[in-house]
Parts: structure tokens; C-alpha cells; sequence
């Protein structure tokens, strides 16, 4: 079971952290962030895949094709934690060695979406103070990986669940 999850969530965590580092690399060549957030969460679910497959591997190689929802989930869980441990890890190399601007770039653009989609003045010092608490907490590496991991995370334990449902067997079908 360990090489598993460790073989499938390694799988996910590069292929979501190559993704990760293109868009971000892409971000700051055109200086445009928009469209980043749907690709990012889409790459996630492409990479969790291998949740997916991770446990029909288990199940059907392993467990003599019978599987518990449990057990399902826990491979599950286990690989997205395998997986956002490296995209975790390799967004603080990236973050702190490659791009510690990050922050100051990424309030630029948001501020200048904000005032150029009609925000009032009022909304702009709100977005403004908002986007400071943020810069602010992320001069902390405990709170950068916790928006990490609060960022990917949700999305593994929802193809978790999703994949311990579908996969789930009690007995092994008479073939």
C-alpha cells in the first residue's frame, strides 16, 4: 500500500507543481494573473486523477479486487497528502528563492482589476487593506503553507471521496 500512494502521489504532486510553475512563470511574463486560478484548479483535478487510479491499482492488484470505502478513502487521503506536501514544498522554493515578489505583483494586479471593473474608492482602500493583511501574513512561512495547503487540499479530498465511492467493492465480481 505505501508504494502506492507513494508512487501515485508523487505522480500528482509534480504534475501539479509543473503546472503550478508554468502558470506562475506565465503570470509574470505577461503581468497578467486572470485565467490563473481556473487553470491552477483544473491541473489540480487532472493530477488527482491519480488518486483515482492509485486506488483502482490498490484494489485490483492488492486487495483481490474488494475494497472498503475506507480503505479507499484512506489511500485516497494518503496520496493527497503525499501530492500537496510536494506542491506545498516546491511553492516555498519557487516562492522564496525565484519570485519573493509575489505578493507585491499579485496586489498590483489585483487592485488594478478592482479600479478597472467601476470599484469605488471606498471598495479600493477596503481591497487595498485586505491585500496588505494578506502580504503581511505571508511574510510568515507557517501562514504561506497553510494558504498552500488550504489551497490544494480540498480538492484531493473531494476526488478522494469521489473515487472511495465509485471504487468501493465488497465482493469480487464473477467474471
Amino acid at each position: 500500500m505505501k508504494r502506492i500512494i507513494l508512487i501515485f502521489g508523487t505522480i500528482a504532486g509534480l504534475l501539479v507543481s509543473a503546472f503550478m510553475v508554468w502558470s506562475i512563470s506565465t503570470c509574470y511574463q505577461s503581468d497578467n494573473f486572470e485565467g490563473n486560478v481556473f487553470l491552477g484548479y483544473a491541473s489540480m483535478i487532472l493530477a488527482f486523477a491519480f488518486i483515482f487510479v492509485g486506488v483502482k491499482n490498490y484494489r485490483d492488484s492488492i486487495s483481490d479486487g474488494t475494497l472498503s470505502f475506507k480503505k479507499a478513502f484512506l489511500i485516497g487521503l494518503y496520496i493527497t497528502l503525499v501530492a500537496s506536501t510536494i506542491y506545498v514544498v516546491i511553492w516555498l522554493v519557487d516562492y522564496y528563492f525565484f519570485i519573493p515578489d509575489f505578493m507585491d505583483r499579485y496586489t498590483d494586479y489585483v487592485l488594478k482589476e478592482a479600479g478597472t471593473s467601476g470599484a469605488t474608492a471606498t471598495e479600493l482602500a477596503k481591497q487595498k487593506a485586505d491585500m496588505e493583511t494578506y502580504k503581511s501574513m505571508y511574510q510568515n512561512p507557517l501562514f504561506v503553507i497553510l494558504f498552500t495547503y488550504a489551497e490544494i487540499l480540498p480538492v484531493g479530498l473531494i476526488v478522494s471521496l469521489i473515487s472511495a465511492l465509485i471504487l468501493k467493492r465488497k465482493t469480487v465480481p464473477v467474471g
